[in-house]
């Protein structure tokens, strides 16, 4: 009954994401509508599937689709904020599609139930590392907007504005490395507090991706605050981090739990 309601919430949440990504007038509220419909039903259905409502074993539940799917969630809560100010439809679209994508992943790979995983902080841990993830999404998602409107305006399509970006390169500039700057503040809490709870410390390819990523991190804001970079030197960086990251936990435990079935 449990699991039914949770695909039954789940498949509204694709539904109101699929009604969002239709092509509309601009003008038109009902894709609005329908992402706020898909983002609040996602929502539920993650919660669900994150602390185990309905499982055979207690606990709560990690993996790589959960984990995809609550950084998504976070990236389109971010999206609709900005949007009430400067419509993005484009976006929009994309971010629709993505959350379809990754609510049917999480209704079929939900998770294993990890009662016992060593510590009483793992899931804090695990919260800090997916909200560390949804934040530098976001950053890269910016990344690509900002390169995106120095190639328009490079090629003189637009004066001072990019078309269909909306936000004037400054100012997009400096949310891109607000996120990045507030992402790796979470994400190296998340470090430090799974290495602090770890009963022993594992140079596995997970650790070693993120620390990767983490100093990918640290090294594009050293750059940016004592060489000045910017464009697409310091955007290279961004993507870099955003997949090493990436790798550490989904493509880790993608491998773990699709390919091996098996957990770790």
């Amino acid at each position: 009954m449990v699991l039914s309601l949770e695909w039954a919430i789940s498949l509204v949440a694709m539904l109101g994401y699929v009604a969002a990504a239709w092509p509309l007038p601009s003008r038109a509220r009902w894709p609005e509508v329908a992402l706020a419909i898909g983002w609040i039903a996602h929502g539920l259905a993650l919660a669900l599937d994150v602390f185990g409502v309905g499982a055979a074993a207690p606990g709560a539940r990690f993996g790589f689709a959960p984990a995809l799917s609550a950084t998504i969630w976070i990236v389109l809560a971010v999206h609709t904020v900005e949007s009430r100010l400067v419509p993005l439809p484009a976006v929009r679209r994309v971010l629709a599609v993505t959350g379809t994508v990754v609510v049917l992943l999480a209704a079929g790979y939900p998770g294993e139930s990890r009662p016992h995983a060593g510590s009483a902080w793992l899931p804090l841990h695990w919260l800090l590392g997916v909200v560390s993830y949804g934040l530098l999404a976001v950053a890269v998602l910016h990344a690509g907007l900002l390169d995106s409107a120095e190639r328009r305006l490079r090629g003189r399509q637009v004066a001072a504005k990019a078309r269909g970006v909306g936000l004037p390169l400054m100012q997009l500039e400096r949310l891109t490395f607000r996120f990045v700057e507030v992402g790796f503040v979470v994400l190296t809490s998340a470090i430090a507090l799974g290495a602090w709870a770890a009963t022993s410390w594992r140079w596995d390819h997970k650790s070693i991706l993120s620390l990767l990523g983490w100093a990918t991190f640290a090294v594009l804001l050293g750059g940016r605050h004592w060489r000045g970079w910017r464009g697409r030197q310091a955007t290279r960086w961004v993507y870099a981090g955003g997949l090493l990251l990436l790798l550490a936990y989904v493509g880790y435990h993608f491998v773990l739990e699709v390919i091996l079935r098996r957990t770790g």
